[in-house]
């Protein structure tokens, strides 16, 4: 919410300096933000590639989850997440900390009377989004390289292998010896 204010007084009565609210201006802000609603009301985001976000209404937290595995990746998305809100005033910063699930981290939302905290932590969670953007198209486009690389390597990187003859004899262990180092439980070497 903006307000126009008018600063009535001159420079020589900084004590008695009088302001009049000229005009209150009420912004639609719009944005895009792909939300699930948890039965007990809870905000999931699901959408970013590293983490899962979930906004607890009622004791209004912030938490990140790692999606599959916990790395230095998943980390930094948490961290750059809970920075960019507590930058924005949207969270505390003395209430980040990890949470109670392995690899998670939390936040608590800051109260406020001029704004709802739940549509501001939204609203700034989707400028985040954008900044995240160039970092998420990135890790996709290096993912599909290495992906194409494994299926389709090029001249330099393959050989042709032609075909390779069925025989009782390949690689250096020996299938029907009487020492072969599987048959007494652990390799030998």
């Amino acid at each position: 919410m903006s307000i126009n204010i008018d600063i009535i007084g001159n420079e020589t009565q900084q004590d008695k300096i009088k302001i009049d609210v000229v005009k209150d201006i009420k912004e639609n802000v719009e944005f895009e933000l792909v939300i699930r609603s948890a039965i007990n009301g809870d905000l999931m985001i699901l959408e970013h590639k590293d983490i899962d976000i979930v906004i607890k209404q009622k004791e209004k937290k912030i938490i990140a989850f790692p999606k599959d595995l916990m790395s230095d990746v998943v980390y930094g998305a948490e961290s750059r997440m809970l920075e960019f809100l507590r930058s924005n005033g949207i969270v505390d910063y003395e209430s980040i900390q990890g949470g109670n699930v392995y690899g998670s981290m939390e936040g608590k939302i800051m109260d406020s009377d001029m704004v709802h905290p739940i549509k501001a932590a939204l609203y700034t969670l989707s400028e985040w989004f954008k900044t995240e953007q160039p970092y998420i198209s990135g890790t996709t486009a290096y993912d599909g390289l290495q992906d194409d690389a494994l299926i389709n390597p090029s001249n330099e990187e393959s050989t042709e292998l032609g075909d390779v003859p069925a025989s009782d004899k390949k690689g250096s262990i020996y299938q029907h010896n009487l020492f072969a180092p599987y048959l007494y439980g652990r390799y030998t070497y």
